[in-house]
């Protein structure tokens, strides 16, 4: 429903949207349906990229042998006008991952560009940069505390998507395991 009125409602309200939810439950095909009926039925141009295709084309940009430069990758997901990025926080975080989602997320931001985003991760903050995680209570919490959007992608950028997207969370079994499961009976 709420896939139809982001449709319905493009682009009076410009918003994105943040889809979350477990492995399986549809996020990446409703993504693509929504983008399917914007180009067809309004004419919109849109992108899609898998997060960490994206993040190894910049990097690929680097290497000396190749003729694209980072510009070169990044100005589509820049300047269309509505980007898909999937499986966001799917890459282990590190600075220049963190900084490339910034880059990404905050120039979209700043040109008012529409983004639709999913994740797998539960969206929370992440893990308080101020507790020791050398300790053994630090040691503890991450055994048992699930990785969150905030930890994958920075909280600051975390914040940033609630200020670009309407969030959708998506519940339910993984339909490639009840297809598998079915097809077996």
């Amino acid at each position: 429903m709420a896939a139809c009125r982001f449709v319905e409602e493009y682009p009076l309200d410009n918003a994105g949207l943040l889809l979350i939810g477990s492995i399986g439950v549809g996020k990446t095909h409703l993504a693509v349906g929504i983008i399917k009926e914007l180009v067809l039925g309004k004419g919109t141009g849109c992108l899609f990229y898998d997060y960490r295709e994206l993040l190894k084309q910049i990097q690929n940009s680097y290497n000396d042998s190749v003729k694209a430069t980072e510009l070169d990758v990044l100005r589509p997901v820049f300047e269309t006008e509505v980007l898909v990025l999937d499986e966001l926080g799917a890459i282990k975080p590190t600075e220049w991952v963190w900084d490339t989602v910034s880059l990404i997320l905050n120039t979209r931001y700043n040109d008012n560009r529409t983004t639709i985003i999913t994740t797998n991760f539960p969206d929370e903050a992440g893990q308080d940069p101020y507790a020791n995680p050398a300790s053994e209570f630090g040691r503890a919490q991450r055994a048992v505390r699930r990785e969150t959007l905030g930890d994958r992608i920075g909280d600051r950028m975390r914040s940033r998507l609630h200020e670009m997207c309407r969030t959708i969370k998506m519940e339910g079994d993984d339909f490639r395991q009840t297809i598998r499961s079915a097809s077996f009976r």
